[in-house]
């Protein structure tokens, strides 16, 4: 009887060390398969943005370590701001910003690393559903976006590139990004430029019409990117290169699949808005030729967006673009 008790001590003693080797083995697993966070500040929350939800959703970023926190930060001067101050690592807006930034003296400027939209996503909503030609906008009052903001911006080149002075019409820079959509509800002006859903909403309202797409109209620019201080691209190479990793499958996934697919990957991304809804927006940004096919930024579309802010006033000399894009980790098709 004593042998038995001392086997079946000894046998608990091998099972609760197995035990132990195991549990320890696992934790050490899940600490290497440990996450690491990152805070991206989005300018807008906006279905021009599909393939970066697409990536979220599918979670491309957590194959690649990451485990990725995407929080609207309106404007692009707050975006920006959220990254300098460190609480956010990583901005979406517009590329512009990283010029501001750079001429402003900063040591520890911004760069551009990925970009993802290639031309503005904006729609040009009127009160009138008619046959539209942009000089239509003579002697119109529009409400353009924020001064110094790539769509304000967009327009103004577009409206300069087909010989419409400023001066022919009220370009209206006054109204707050997020408060566009209401100005034009409560009365305001005659055209207004909106990024979708929001344009959709008005339309069936009954509000106004999408008579055109700024981005067909402006042409193609590194519209919205991914930026961080140079001195995080310069230590994070990991996490860098996994997060360009997972925007590319988010645009490779999104190009190989159809509207209503899309649609329905980032639905939860645009609780209040239908399924056909959604559908016919990520129809619309598909047929406007609204992503880059890769992450990679060319140089030509970054010398435009100088082009672009230069014909507003808001640069007078052109920045280098070896100093503020870096497309280590993109790939060139």
């Amino acid at each position: 009887m004593k042998k038995v008790i001392i086997s079946l001590i000894a046998l608990l003693i091998i099972v609760l060390v197995a035990i132990g080797i195991f549990y320890e083995k696992d934790n050490k697993n899940k600490d290497d398969k440990k996450l690491k966070d990152i805070t991206v500040a989005e300018v807008a929350h906006s279905i021009f943005y599909a393939p970066m939800y697409v990536a979220d959703a599918l979670k491309f970023f957590e194959e690649e370590g990451l485990d990725v926190d995407i929080v609207l930060t309106s404007g692009a001067d707050a975006v920006a701001a959220a990254v300098m101050s460190g609480d956010a690592e990583i901005g979406f807006c517009g590329s512009e910003q990283s010029i501001y930034i750079y001429k402003g003296g900063a040591k520890d400027y911004l760069i551009n690393f990925a970009g993802l939209t290639k031309r503005d996503g904006s729609f040009i909503v009127g009160r009138v559903d008619k046959e539209f030609d942009i000089k239509d906008l003579k002697g119109s009052h529009i409400i353009a976006g924020r001064e110094g903001g790539m769509p304000a911006m967009t327009l103004a080149y577009t409206l300069n590139q087909n010989g419409i002075s400023l001066d022919d019409l009220n370009f209206d820079t006054s109204i707050a990004f997020a408060s566009m959509s209401g100005a034009f509800i409560g009365g305001t002006g005659d055209y207004v430029a909106l990024f979708e859903p929001t344009a959709l909403q008005l339309e069936k309202e009954g509000y106004g019409h999408v008579v055109a797409s700024l981005g067909k109209l402006g042409g193609e620019v590194p519209y919205t990117s991914y930026m961080t201080k140079k001195s995080y691209f310069d230590s994070n190479s990991d996490i860098m290169e996994g997060f360009v990793n997972a925007i590319q499958k988010g645009l490779d996934y999104t190009f190989s699949h159809s509207d209503e697919e899309i649609a329905k990957i980032i639905a939860d991304y645009f609780p209040d808005t239908s399924l056909n809804d959604l559908t016919l927006v990520v129809k619309r940004y598909r047929e406007n030729d609204s992503w880059y096919e890769t992450t990679y930024i060319t140089e030509d579309g970054f010398k435009r967006v100088q082009e672009i802010m230069k014909n507003s006033g808001e640069l007078d000399e052109f920045v280098s673009y070896k100093d503020l894009v870096n497309n280590k980790y993109s790939n060139k098709k």
